[in-house]
């Protein structure tokens, strides 16, 4: 009663039960001064203590286990914040598949096409980098935000030169969702277009800052094998100013899950077809028709990402052209292309 009551570390109640005097009998005056000792030392570690914002420790008995309780909770935090953030950073693949036989489906690819339009009349090249790339999928895995890139662009492989006649660039950002059989994809991107300078040179083309930014929505309903999208797009700004804002687009893809080809460790080849209709208002919906048909490879490499594909398809295409600068014109072309999913 009356005296101040601090509280003890794990060190003092240590030595004070090793000193058998501290708990011996409080008649003799030995024993009673060294407790009075002991508690002072107690109440003078204390005050150093909250003075200097730290405490001293004596030794190694406390110390380990206070560094094994702080080293567990530092390699259990990170998996307690993922598991209640239920977020996942840089996601492989996507939850919509990308379209197969869309022109402008950023990818990785480069084609040897035989086209006839008012430009050329043989030999194309048409080359294509780009991906898509997750940067967040949400809680449950059913949603995911990623940022998509790519460039398009068309050589004249009858010039001797190989001139660089039309080049596409589109960046979007595209939020892509799936439940089940139902898989979408909205996105907002933008594409602008240019001629290349040794045709601008040669051909002395009317030129047109063609560029817009577009919103786009496209939903997919797998059907087993089969999976069929539709949806559309809309210009919301747009150069030319008179460019008509409307595209319709549907397609079909047919990817059989039995494999075909088997390459050992290089993976398997499995057969892939796909049809893709777009119909832009500014040409009185007159459709472009892109079919694709060929073996697609997967990785079977342990440790190796499923995601990365790589194929062989032979193109094929018919309507208004899909390159920028000559969207008032008409194309055919036929080829085939190498293509990579990385």
């Amino acid at each position: 009663m009356g005296r101040e009551h601090h509280p003890q570390t794990a060190d003092d109640r240590q030595h004070l039960c090793q000193d058998g005097r501290a708990r011996g009998e409080p008649a003799h005056g030995a024993a009673r001064v060294d407790h009075h000792r002991a508690h002072r030392a107690v109440h003078h570690r204390v005050a150093r203590t909250r003075a200097g914002g730290a405490l001293t420790l004596s030794g190694h008995r406390f110390a380990a286990p206070l560094l094994t309780c702080l080293l567990g909770l530092a390699m259990t935090a990170p998996v307690g914040a993922q598991t209640a953030g239920e977020m996942e950073a840089l996601p492989p693949g996507d939850l919509f598949r990308p379209l197969l036989a869309d022109p402008k489906q950023p990818q990785f690819f480069a084609a040897f096409l035989w086209a006839k339009s008012a430009q050329v009349k043989d030999q194309v090249a048409s080359v294509g980098l780009g991906e898509n790339i997750g940067l967040v999928r949400g809680r449950g895995g059913w949603w995911q935000v990623s940022v998509a890139a790519g460039v398009f662009s068309q050589f004249d492989m009858e010039r001797p030169s190989y001139d660089l006649i039309n080049t596409d660039f589109i960046v979007g950002f595209p939020f892509t969702w799936r439940r089940g059989v139902l898989s979408g994809r909205v996105r907002v991107y933008h594409q602008s277009s240019h001629l290349g300078d040794e045709y601008l040179l040669r051909v002395h083309p009317e030129r047109v800052n063609l560029s817009f930014e577009a919103a786009e929505l496209i939903v997919a309903r797998d059907f087993g094998t089969l999976r069929g999208y539709a949806g559309g797009e809309y210009l919301v700004r747009h150069e030319p100013s008179d460019l008509k804002p409307g595209v319709l687009h549907a397609g079909l893809e047919w990817r059989p899950g039995t494999p075909l080809v088997h390459l050992g460790r290089t993976g398997s080849g499995r057969f892939l077809a796909a049809l893709d209709a777009k119909a832009p208002q500014e040409r009185e919906w007159q459709v472009g028709w892109g079919a694709r048909a060929g073996l697609e490879f997967s990785p079977s490499a342990p440790g190796t990402e499923v995601s990365r594909r790589w194929s062989i398809q032979i193109h094929a295409y018919r309507g208004p052209t899909p390159y920028g600068q000559f969207y008032l014109e008409n194309v055919s072309s036929i080829g085939v292309g190498l293509h990579f999913s990385l």
